[in-house]
């Protein structure tokens, strides 16, 4: 019998479906049983589960064994990329091979061949196979083996910038960045870090918050100027340029989707080090709801940002989601008849409905001047993307006294800090305190992997002294497994603190009060809600760790 008529008969499609199935099959030349997987009619375990039935073959999950390195070392990682498929087991006489394609009988005799054993053949589904080898050979090593072992078209060092073009236009190179930057994608990484050492070339990915190296295969380190010359060109900059700091943007399409690469090249003791930051073009924006605002803080900010007027300060240190809050909170508000104009640096996000003003120095456009100019535009609603300087802030106090309202972001601590800071940056008190309507200071932390995610009993010694435990009272950590690369955290969620400006709080701006005073003040009057109030509560309920709530402190 058929795949199609094994999923007929087990009644996992119905015959409209085979039949649609079987037109599009036509269109396209592809295989019935990817085309089925693709239209969403069955998954691949119940392919693979057919297939197996079919040929007698057993169906084994990759992600529960643990290969010896010798048997992996048995095929060339040129073959495994190639041919989809991976040794798993082998005695003097026989390798047993797992792959997710059974109908490519030519691979069996090239094996055979290769290894001088009978070849016995297991099936794993295909996303769970590519990833067991991205894991246990090295994302691009199939590239590296093929340029480690050509005679001319790839040189360690190139004599000059000609040479390096040419280098860096190589397939082989071009296909081993393009492993790295999509690796580096699919590990929903914010950032990619590539950094020249003495013997080695560095890659590692910024995921939640925490840097980890890519399994990148030792041979890379001999291809490290070919690969940084690659990332100038797709960057646009000037690959001769080697003593100066570089920066540019890279467009990358991935399985649909776009996205913005900020690009930083810095020369350094033993080359040149690039920082990528990676920007998704077609992300969808949260709502406000799905940020982990508590209700308390998610219902006061709410009120806030529905006023005609003034401004609201997000604060916090880079990376904490300041930008993803005020664009939550733009996408709440802005409707036919609200008209939002932003000045950003740079504009990471496209927001519908919103005028978005990109920062260019070069031609004398900063915060002050976008916002100035702005303002004629018959704005109701203005972001501007931080307040870095006297000017700025008095000119976005100005639009909020006349107005309009006002979002931007502070690099403070605390929410009582925004008040002393913009003081600090010698605005007057008067125009402080009739302005702010609220301050949210956050920060970002890991949560809990769901995967791996158990209940456990903490010993009271590894707690902070603040955080009461209550009788029978569990937290919950991750003990590490393949879905969160054995950290036992993946995503993360923001933690928040909520400042709104009372009377008490106005008035003690005007007299220069402390962060402290402040701080004790809204407490007593209810209307402070603080990041470590918050980042235990998020710790209770299993979201994340209390040692991930500690360190969002210290920063």
């Amino acid at each position: 019998m058929g795949i199609a008529s094994l999923l007929l008969e087990r009644g996992l499609i119905t015959q409209p479906q085979l039949d649609d199935a079987l037109a599009e099959q036509r269109a396209t030349g592809e295989r019935l049983d990817r085309v089925l997987v693709r239209l969403g009619l069955v998954n691949q375990n119940q392919v693979m589960q057919v297939i197996g039935d079919q040929f007698h073959m057993p169906v084994v999950s990759l992600s529960e064994m643990q290969i010896d390195r010798a048997v992996l070392a048995t095929l060339p990682a040129k073959l495994v990329y190639r041919q989809n498929c991976v040794p798993i087991a082998k005695t003097p006489d026989t390798l047993t091979i797992a792959t997710c394609d059974p109908f490519e009988l030519s691979v069996l005799d090239e094996l055979r061949l290769l290894t001088g054993c009978s070849i016995e053949i297991v099936l794993a589904e295909e996303d769970e196979l590519r990833r067991f080898i991205r894991e246990n050979y090295g994302v691009g090593s199939d590239t590296l083996d093929a340029m480690s072992g050509a005679a001319g078209p790839v040189q360690v060092a190139a004599p000059g910038a000609a040479d390096e073009a040419e280098q860096a236009q190589e397939a082989s190179v071009i296909k081993l960045v393009n492993d790295v930057l999509y690796e580096a994608i699919s590990e929903r990484a914010t950032d990619v870090h590539i950094e020249p050492y003495e013997h080695e070339l560095t890659v590692r990915y910024r995921i939640d918050g925490v840097l980890l190296r890519a399994n990148v295969p030792p041979t890379i380190n001999r291809f490290a100027s070919a690969i940084i010359s690659r990332l100038k060109i797709m960057a646009s900059l000037n690959i001769a340029e080697k003593r100066r700091p570089q920066d540019g943007r890279i467009t990358l399409r991935n399985k649909g989707a776009e996205f913005d690469l900020r690009v930083s090249v810095i020369p350094m003791l033993f080359g040149e080090g690039v920082v990528l930051r990676i920007l998704s073009k077609s992300a969808v924006l949260l709502p406000l709801e799905d940020l982990g605002m508590p209700r308390g803080v998610l219902e006061q900010w709410d009120s806030l940002i529905t006023r005609p007027h003034g401004i609201m300060l997000v604060t916090g240190p880079t990376g904490s989601g300041k930008s993803t809050t005020l664009y939550a909170s733009l996408k709440r508000i802005i409707s036919d008849e609200i008209k939002c104009i932003t000045v950003e640096d740079p504009v990471e996000y496209h927001v519908p409905g919103v005028n978005q003003i990109q920062v260019n120095h070069k031609v004398g456009l900063d915060f002050a001047a976008g916002l100035r100019s702005i303002l004629r535009h018959d704005p109701d609603v203005v972001m501007i993307g931080e307040i870095r300087d006297k000017e700025t802030a008095e000119t976005a106090i100005q639009a909020s006294l006349t107005g309009h309202l006002v979002f931007s972001t502070l690099h403070t601590n605390d929410a009582p800090g925004a008040t002393t800071r913009l003081l600090d940056m010698g605005v007057e008190p008067f125009l402080v305190s009739s302005s702010l309507e609220g301050i949210m200071a956050q920060r970002l932390v890991r949560r809990i992997c769901k995967e791996c995610g158990a209940a456990y009993s903490p010993d009271h010694a590894d707690l902070p002294r603040d955080f009461e435990l209550r009788a029978g009272e569990t937290l919950v950590r991750g003990a590490g497994c393949r879905a969160c690369r054995q950290t036992g955290f993946r995503g993360r969620v923001g933690v928040y603190e909520m400042l709104r400006l009372t009377d008490e709080v106005r008035e003690l701006i005007m007299r220069r009060a402390s962060s402290p005073e402040i701080a004790a003040s809204a407490t007593a009057s209810g209307v402070f809600w603080t990041l470590k109030e918050d980042g235990y509560a998020k710790a209770r309920a299993g979201i994340t760790t209390i040692g991930e709530v500690a360190s969002a402190m210290v920063t």
